[in-house]
Formats: structure tokens, sequence, C-alpha cells
């Protein structure tokens, strides 16, 4: 094959870059989607990015059956790899709800597009092979490769992410692959005896993407109908997670990351039994904090003690504490909490927040997900737990959703158990949530308090004295089922307790 020296050697260079770009970015995108509907991110990352590099391994081992028509062949799989990357969001968020083998199809993705990938580099080595210096062709593929992966692990999560989601992001690089067979078609024509065959399937399989591209809204959209039993009034995918707002004529719901967080139909017997408990329980509640919590519920019920003055919520996504405070049919939710001028709203996270934090609080509301993966376990840790200590006033009260003592009591106890590591007094219970099930909180003290639930606020639709006292009474098959261990950083034993609960109770 003739290829000229400097330019083209250039432009199959500059196709190493975009190669090494898309490849990543498809393995991000494979990764953040399964994070976002299996849960546990650490897992789903690493299983598909082992997966991913295996499959390379495959690739390039079978890139040495293909002996003629090199630069045909490249220009065949940069076209697959476009179209088969460019709709891997597509695919995997529409069989997602209705395929019980879910994973099966999304390693068969990262599987296909790696050995696809792994094809490529051998190949275009070859292609360069007698013409560059073996020493500069190694160093030069690399570097381009190498660099091409960097810039996409950047704009991944703080550009295409957060502007176009994960399904116009992966057809926007899939776009990138196939307008590099495309120019490679139209440039080297002469040495490609199927050139208007690749030009055409090129072109083709651009306007299909293009086409994707414009309706990818709808895509999703009709996606998620498939997976949601009611409308969906609000969806938005985040640096951090994905929001879904569901409606009928009952009740609105909340999801995050496909996981039910509320529904306006009982949320109240939720947030009066997260809040009252604590608050009503101490002498002192002028300053307060929230861990969590930015839709506001946990806020509007702290605002029913005139007595505070000064309330912090720390919530990660600003998308979230943003749709509940501007949104009027969002904001209704929380009485317009998030707009109180007691109230000040802190995007950032909570475990590094609170370690840099040297102010005090009355109160702790925290408020966190359930721990499913390691991100989020780190903020159950001894380690988040000993600075929390720090942080709460002498007289003080902290409360933790800690996930539900009947589905999960190995979980819910490691909490407790972790929380008294740390130096704290505990005072687990829990409470029917008809669309959770039985769940449980603690309440975290310095200093043994006398004064239960004497202060709480008139016109609680469920919370009373009576009904607070019955939480905390624990039947025997809430009882913890083996010995718990401490939920430290560098094991993160309530992830692995949570994990193997929650699994066995879905299965069932």
């Amino acid at each position: 094959m003739r290829l000229p020296k400097s330019n083209n050697q250039l432009i199959l260079l500059l196709a190493v870059f975009v190669i090494a770009s898309c490849g990543l970015i498809y393995e991000l995108v494979a990764g953040t989607l399964a994070s976002y509907v299996l849960g546990d991110s650490v897992t789903q990352f690493s299983t598909i990015i082992g997966v991913y590099l295996f499959s390379m391994g495959i690739g390039s081992f079978l890139s040495k059956y293909l002996e003629r028509h090199l630069l045909s062949w490249f220009i065949k799989i940069e076209l697959l790899v476009g179209l088969i990357g460019g709709f891997s969001a597509v695919i995997l968020f529409y069989v997602f709800p209705l395929a019980a083998s879910f994973r099966i199809i999304l390693y068969a993705l990262v599987c296909i597009t790696g050995i696809l990938v792994g094809l490529e580099i051998p190949l275009l080595m070859r292609i360069l092979q007698g013409k560059v210096a073996f020493k500069e062709l190694v160093s030069r593929v690399f570097t381009f490769d190498y660099i091409g992966a960097l810039l996409a692990s950047l704009i991944f999560p703080l550009v295409f992410v957060p502007q176009l989601g994960l399904i116009k992001t992966a057809l926007f690089f899939g776009m990138m692959n196939t307008l590099v067979g495309l120019y490679l078609s139209l440039r080297f024509r002469p040495e490609l005896k199927n050139h208007r065959a690749l030009t055409a399937a090129s072109v083709s399989i651009i306007l299909i993407q293009l086409i994707a591209f414009v309706y990818a809204d709808r895509i999703m959209e009709q996606a998620e109908t498939n997976g949601f039993a009611d409308n969906i009034v609000y969806a938005k995918s985040t640096p951090y997670q994905r929001i879904v707002v569901t409606s009928n004529k009952r009740e609105t719901r909340l999801f995050l990351n496909g996981n039910l967080q509320f529904s306006s139909a009982d949320e109240y017997r939720y947030h009066e039994a997260l809040v009252h408990p604590a608050l009503s329980s101490v002498s002192n509640r002028s300053n307060v904090l929230i861990l969590g919590g930015g839709d506001g519920m946990a806020a509007r019920e702290i605002l029913k003690y005139p007595d505070v003055t000064s309330i912090t919520l720390v919530d990660l996504d600003p998308a979230m504490t943003r749709l509940f405070s501007t949104q009027e049919r969002f904001s209704q939710l929380n009485d317009h909490s998030l707009q109180n001028k007691k109230l000040t709203v802190l995007n950032a996270d909570a475990f590094t927040w609170l370690r840099k934090s040297e102010q005090n609080f009355d109160v702790v509301v925290i408020d966190f997900p359930d721990p499913s993966n390691y991100s989020i376990g780190k903020l159950y840790s001894n380690t988040f737990y000993t600075t929390l200590f720090n942080r709460l006033k002498a007289g003080g009260i902290a409360v933790i959703q800690s996930t539900s003592p009947y589905v999960a009591p190995n979980s819910f106890w490691c909490v407790d158990t972790t929380l008294r590591s740390s130096g704290f007094i505990t005072k687990p219970y829990h409470n029917l949530v008809p669309s959770f099930g039985d769940w449980g909180y603690i309440l975290a003290m310095k200093d043994s308090t006398k004064q239960w639930f004497s202060q709480l606020p008139p016109h609680l639709r469920f919370a009373n004295r009576q009904s607070i006292e019955q939480m905390f009474y624990f039947p025997p098959d809430m009882h913890p089922t083996k010995k718990l261990t401490i939920n430290k950083l560098n094991n993160q034993s309530l992830v692995t307790y949570f994990e193997d609960e929650w699994s066995h109770y879905l299965d069932s």
C-alpha cells in the first residue's frame, strides 16, 4: 500500500487519538450507566474496565488473522465501533427494564466494543510499518493513544455528561468514529477498491446517528417510560446521579438512579420520624445541620420549631436543591423550605465539608441514600462519625437514616455499632413507611438526655409521643444474625452487608 509519508501518517495518528478518546468514552458510558441502574459504582467500573481491557487483548490477538486490505479493514472496524459504541447507551437504557439478563447484554456490548477497539491499533501499526522507524512508530502511536484517553477522561464528567447526558454523549463520539471512517475512505480512495461502499456505509451510519442524536431526549423518555409505572414529569442526568420524578393522580415519586427516594403519599411518615424524635428531645436546637436531604422535606419539618434560628443544608448535587427550590410543583412538597431565610444551602461533598468545617451544631439530621456502594459507604464509616462527634455540641443530638432493620438487620445494626465505636450513645428506632416498608433510624448523642419527645410541635400528621415511643421496640426478627464489624474506610463492611441482604430480599 502506497501512503505518502508526512500528511497521511499524521492523519492516521490523529485517528489513533480519536480511537482512544471514543473507546474510553464508551467504557465510561457503560460504567456510569451500570452504576446508575445496578448500584455499587466501584464494582461496576472495576468489572467493566476489566472486561473492556481483556476484550481489547482479544482484539489485538485476532488482528494477526487480517492479512490483506488492512486499511479497508481498519475503516470497516471504525464504522462498527461508531455504530455499536454510539448506540450502546440507547440499547442499555431500553433493555434494562425489559430484559432479565441485563448484565449479559451489558458485558456483551462492552466485550464487542473492546474487541473492535483492540483490533484497530495493531492494524494501524501494521499499515504504518515500513513508513516510519519502529521506535518512532511505537512512540507516536501510543503517545496519541494516551493523550486521547486523558482528554476523554477529563471531558466526560466535566462537560459531556452534565451538558448532553449519556445517550447524546455516546452518539456524539459514535459520530466521531464514523466521521474518521468517512474521511479515511475519501482520503485514501485510490488505495481502496471498495471505497464507494465504505463511503456509502459511513454516510448512512452518520445520518442514523444524527437522527438519533436529535431525538435523544424522546428516546430517553421512552426508555424510562418502560421502567416506570407512572408518567415521568422530570428527568435529568447530573454528574452525580440520574434524577427522575414521576406522578399520577395520587402521588409524586422521586427516584435517584432508579431507586425510590420518597412518595408524596406517605413521605410525611418518614420525615416526621426522621426529624421529630431528635429535635423534640433537646433543650437547644437553634443551630441545625442537614446532611443530604436536598429535596427539602427534612428542612420543612425542622422549620416547625420556631426557636430554630439557623439551618445549614449540605447536599452534593446542585440539580437536586435547584429542582426542589425553584420549580413550584416540587417546592410545594417541602412548603418552600429551601427558600426560607433561616436556611443556607451548600452543594458539597458532606464527607469533605464536615472535615473542613469548624462550626458546631445543636442537632444534625443525616438523610443520605442507603450505603449501596463505597462512595456512599464512606458516609457511614467510623472516620465520618468521629468527625461528626467533634462537630456536635455538648447536649446535642444527631439522627441517621439507617436502612430497613427488617430487610437488612445486619446493615442497620452495623451503623449502630459504628456509631458507638466513635463515642456516641445510641438509641435505635424504626417506623413503617408504606412505600418502603419498615424503616430504621438511629439517634446518636454525646450525653444521654432525660427529656425525650417533650417538645413536639402541634399538628403533625403522624408523630406524637405515643407513636414515637412504640418506634423504639425491636422484635426478634429485626436483630442481627451475625457478629458485626465496624464500618471502616478500608473495609467498607457495611456495603457488603447491605448488598448481601438486599440482593437476597429482591431476588426472593
